[in-house]
């Protein structure tokens, strides 16, 4: 397992220096990135050793990772829904995440309220848009979100606090730089309705390959897994 703590530690360092490089060349403060460490289908002693390097923030894509880890790991941590979202799964997980990045639905939306209400709890939630118009990607498109954003900032118990986006697997991470570019501008197209309940402060874009042009662009949450975690192992026994 030492190999683990040495890995996983001078990865997060490595993937934090590469945060302020990219927020230097845009001028950018490093403190207004927040590094999401994308721990799906990672074991718990690396979760423990990317906490103890520093990681409070936590990415998961499925909800039973969740309610497995939650309890076993500390209270501090932040966990973030990164994957796509059942409506059936979401009680679940209502009263144990920080932040929903994949809400693309208004039935999603509705359900999140309504099981936001019966826990008496408030959640923050940002609106996942297909970008690039991928057929294999979920998320609302370019031309719906301004209608989703409107409707969902009506319901109970749900805060919009910006937009989502997985852009395409790309060898050059500079072919992704015109998508983020238009996340950004669409979450500055929001802000200017000024919707209640609607903030956009939060744009989590960027992984592993592309997070430096992602943060250029304005990403204020980047999601890495492979860069600190290495490779995804998947299990047949779940």
């Amino acid at each position: 397992m030492a190999e683990y703590k040495k890995s996983v530690g001078d990865n997060i360092n490595q993937v934090l220096d590469n945060i302020k490089s990219a927020c230097k060349k845009s001028g950018r403060k490093p403190e207004d990135v927040t590094l999401i460490a994308v721990s799906k289908t990672k074991p718990l002693p690396m979760l423990q050793e990317a906490y103890e390097a520093g990681s409070r923030n936590f990415g998961e894509n499925k909800v039973q990772e969740i309610m497995d880890k939650y309890p076993q790991l500390p209270s501090d941590i932040r966990w973030h829904m990164i994957g796509h979202l059942q409506r059936n799964k979401v009680k679940y997980i209502i009263d144990k995440v920080t932040l929903i990045h994949s809400v693309d639905s208004l039935r999603l939306a509705e359900e999140i309220s309504n099981q936001a209400q019966k826990k008496q709890v408030d959640i923050d939630i940002l609106v996942e848009v297909n970008i690039a118009g991928e057929e294999s990607k979920f998320g609302t498109s370019r031309e719906e979100v301004f209608q989703l954003v409107e409707e969902i900032a009506k319901l109970p118990n749900i805060f919009i606090k910006g937009l989502m986006t997985i852009a395409p697997f790309v060898a050059n991470p500079e072919d992704n730089r015109k998508y983020f570019r238009q996340i950004r501008e669409l979450s500055v197209d929001i802000m200017n309705k000024n919707i209640d309940n609607v903030t956009m402060s939060v744009l989590s874009m960027g992984m592993t390959g592309d997070y430096m042009v992602a943060i250029e662009e304005g990403a204020t949450m980047v999601r890495v897994g492979t860069g600190i975690f290495g490779e995804r192992t998947y299990t047949n026994t779940q």
